[in-house]
């Protein structure tokens, strides 16, 4: 039996998902209702890993608080700050060395989000005696990752975000290691754009006559990096859900009409002429009256909606809309207002709304 430890990502700035990212970190928004990293943990835990670190930027105290020591995964949760600016996902491991020691470890970037479960990658790492595993995945624009060029089914090299890539697979964000991973993070020299870049430790060790396997995701993989990545990302977590985990707690009056998977927490109140067709997620405390709440949207807590039609979208806490419009493909951040504008505008408006904003449509 090999002990083993984890280290998720939570850090980063996570500029191509702003305004959202202005006041929360990426990691907090929530995809089906439940913060994104949580979805890490859960696969994580489920692997019988119980120590985890999880790495932060220098004062984040958001993550700190809606994680919590662990105990309710029946996991123990250590914070690491991220020393020294954010210099690549090497730089990262360098970190977390002393939390990390010479344990073996699952490398979980937190914004990975994935159908399945890990445990096989964990079994083959140690059935094969690895010094890695890399997590692939089949991917249309592999030139946005980390990209493995194998041959005779082995990874001879991985290029990090290549103009001419070597195969259509991306390195996800799901790694498994031994210790020697270290001697090539102590090895490499920043990239051209001043990073230590993972792609280069696989490279180095591959090089270095180490044993790099790699396990094919055979479900669905998400890097939730872009707006779209997110809904798509939510999108299939509701598909996903099965009926016993999305519990109907909330008042439905008659004559709403209701299809599909659809979970309504407690104190909400679904008027009667509502339409709901999931699958869908509503949270505590919401009010939705004379609406249309399509497939694969998300509403948080205290969310009130009125007059509206809205699908594909991820509305969080504490948000009012009452825009007799149709809202699609959006996200709509906290404590955010959406109204009616006093002149026509065009059906189907598409939003990415940060927290604490006023929209007219």
């Amino acid at each position: 039996m090999i002990t083993m430890k984890a280290l998720i990502t939570a850090g980063g700035k996570a500029t191509r998902l702003r305004p959202i990212t202005w006041t929360i970190n990426k990691h907090l928004i929530p995809l089906a209702n439940k913060p994104m990293i949580f979805y890490a943990i859960e696969k994580i835990a489920e692997a019988g890993v119980k120590d985890i670190g999880i790495n932060i930027n220098p004062g984040d105290t958001a993550i700190q608080e809606a994680v919590g020591d662990g105990s309710r995964w029946g996991v123990k949760i250590t914070f690491i700050e991220q020393t020294g600016g954010p210099k690549g996902l090497a730089h990262i491991l360098k970190v977390a060395r002393p939390f990390i020691g010479d344990e073996p470890f699952i490398f979980y970037l937190g914004d990975n989000i994935i159908l399945g479960s890990i445990v096989r990658f964990v079994e083959k790492f140690k059935k094969e005696k690895l010094n890695g595993l890399l997590a692939l995945s089949s991917v249309r624009d592999p030139q946005r990752f980390g990209v493995p060029e194998i041959k005779d089914g082995k990874i001879v090299r991985v290029d990090e975000k290549p103009a001419e890539p070597k195969s259509n697979y991306a390195v996800t964000g799901i790694y498994v290691y031994d210790s020697n991973v270290f001697k090539a993070v102590e090895a490499i020299k920043p990239s051209s754009r001043g990073e230590y870049e993972i792609s280069d430790v696989h490279t180095w060790l591959i090089e270095n006559g180490y044993d790099i396997g790699y396990e094919e995701i055979t479900g669905w993989w998400k890097d939730t990096g872009k707006p779209e990545d997110l809904l798509e990302g939510n999108q299939l977590l509701l598909t996903e859900m099965s009926r016993g985990v999305m519990p109907m707690e909330g008042e439905v009056a008659e004559g709403a009409t209701i299809h599909g998977k659809v979970s309504i927490g407690a104190g909400t109140k679904i008027g009667r002429r509502v339409l709901i067709r999931g699958p869908v997620v509503i949270g505590e405390g919401c009010a939705i009256e004379n609406s249309y709440i399509g497939p694969y949207t998300a509403i948080g807590n205290n969310v009130e909606i009125y007059n509206t039609e809205i699908e594909h979208s991820v509305v969080f806490d504490y948000v009012d809309i009452n825009c007799s419009r149709r809202i699609v493909d959006s996200l709509i951040g906290k404590n955010a207002t959406v109204i009616a504008a006093h002149e026509s505008l065009p059906l189907g408006n598409r939003l990415i709304v940060g927290d604490n904003s006023l929209v007219e449509v």
